[in-house]
C-alpha cells in the first residue's frame, strides 16, 4: 500500500502516520528525515542538497525526487510506504507519478486530514514546550498542573517561535498557496479521501482505516 498524507501544519499528520505505519507494517517517509540522513552520510545527493540548504535556498525537485527514489527501493518499503511532506506541489506530484511508474508501483490513496483554520491556529498557538526536557503541553487541551511549569521535570514552559499567531498564520498561507492545488490534482485523479481531523485521534484513525480497507 502506497499512501500520501496531506494536511496543513497542526492537523495531526505525524500522529496518524505513526498509527498507519504500525497497523499496516509500512514505513513513514519524511522528506526532512531523508535530507538529514543523506547530508549526514555525505552521499552525492546529500552534498547537492547541502549546498542549497546552507545558502537557505529550497532544495530543487530533481534532488528531492532522486532521494525519494533511492529511499523507496529500501527493503522496508517492499510492502508499501507513507509519504509525509512530499509531494508539496503539483510539479512534485507529477514527478512522483513518473517515479512510481518507472518502478512499477501505484499510488493507492491520498489522505487529506481536514481541520478548520481557526482550530489549527488555536492548536498551534496554545502549544507550550518544556525548555528542559521537551515535553509538550497545550494551555487548553493538555495544560500542566501548575501554569508555566513542566509536570515532569519542573522546567519552564515556553512558546516556540514558530507557534506565535503571526508565524502560524503565515505558515497556513504558504500551505494554502502551494498545497491546495495538490488537492485538486489528486481529486481529479480520483485518489483523494478527505478525513475530518477534529475529535478523538483514535476515532480519526478508525475513519482512515475504513477508507483504506
Amino acid at each position: 500500500m502506497i499512501l500520501v498524507l496531506l494536511g496543513a501544519p497542526g492537523v495531526g499528520k505525524g500522529t496518524q502516520a505513526e498509527f498507519i505505519s504500525r497497523e499496516f507494517g509500512i514505513p513513514q517517509i519524511s522528506t526532512g528525515d531523508i535530507l538529514r540522513k543523506e547530508v549526514k552520510e555525505g552521499s552525492e545527493l546529500g552534498k547537492q542538497a547541502k549546498k542549497y540548504m546552507d545558502s537557505g535556498a529550497l532544495v530543487p525537485d530533481d534532488v528531492i525526487v532522486g532521494m525519494m527514489e533511492k529511499r523507496i527501493k529500501a527493503d522496508d518499503c517492499r510492502n508499501g510506504f507513507i509519504l509525509d511532506g512530499f509531494p508539496r506541489t503539483t510539479d512534485q506530484a507529477e514527478a512522483l507519478d513518473k517515479m512510481l511508474e518507472k518502478n512499477s508501483l501505484t499510488l493507492d490513496k491520498v489522505i487529506l486530514i481536514d481541520v478548520p483554520k481557526n482550530e489549527i491556529v488555536e492548536r498551534l498557538t496554545g502549544r507550550r514546550v518544556c525548555s528542559k526536557c521537551g515535553a509538550v503541553y497545550h494551555i487548553k487541551n493538555n495544560p500542566p498542573k501548575t501554569e508555566g511549569v513542566c509536570d515532569k521535570c519542573g522546567g519552564e514552559l515556553i512558546q516556540r517561535d514558530d507557534d506565535t499567531k503571526e508565524v502560524v498564520e503565515n505558515r497556513l498561507k504558504v500551505y494554502e498557496e502551494s498545497t491546495m492545488p495538490l488537492i485538486y490534482y489528486y481529486k481529479k485523479a480520483n485518489k483523494l479521501a478527505k478525513i475530518n481531523g477534529l475529535g478523538n485521534i483514535e476515532k480519526i484513525f478508525e475513519n482512515i482505516k475504513a477508507v483504506l480497507q
